[in-house]
């Protein structure tokens, strides 16, 4: 009986305004990954005109990009993105998620790609 293949699961995580995920080739497979990109900041209790935004870039070119109203006055507020991305066999990907704030703070930046078999 053939064993079953374990999905890869690759994660990164920061405080900072850019995470980089990148994802080694498999030469002999194709893979699917469902990619879920999480911003969370915190907003100041003064945050008048306070906003926050994600872009999100896979081997360089814009895949998302969005730019909200920061709520939650002395809490936390955050944008979430989920794609999926068919990696052919053989090259690797490069996932970049880049957060602007105005107002608000990172807190935390994460990306996650979790393969579907």
């Amino acid at each position: 009986m053939a064993a079953q293949a374990k999905p890869e699961l690759w994660r990164t995580e920061t405080a900072d305004a850019v995470a980089v995920l990148n994802i080694p080739g498999a030469l002999k497979r194709p893979r699917t990954f469902d990619i879920d990109v999480s911003l969370l900041v915190r907003v100041p209790e003064e945050h008048t005109e306070a906003w926050h935004e994600l872009t999100l870039e896979i081997d360089g070119q814009r895949q998302w990009h969005r730019r909200i109203a920061s709520n939650c006055p002395g809490q936390t507020d955050g944008l979430d993105y989920h794609c999926r991305v068919v990696l052919e066999a053989g090259p690797s990907l490069r996932v970049r998620a880049v957060a602007g704030t105005r107002g608000a703070v990172v807190q935390r930046l994460q990306i996650e790609a979790r393969e579907d078999l």
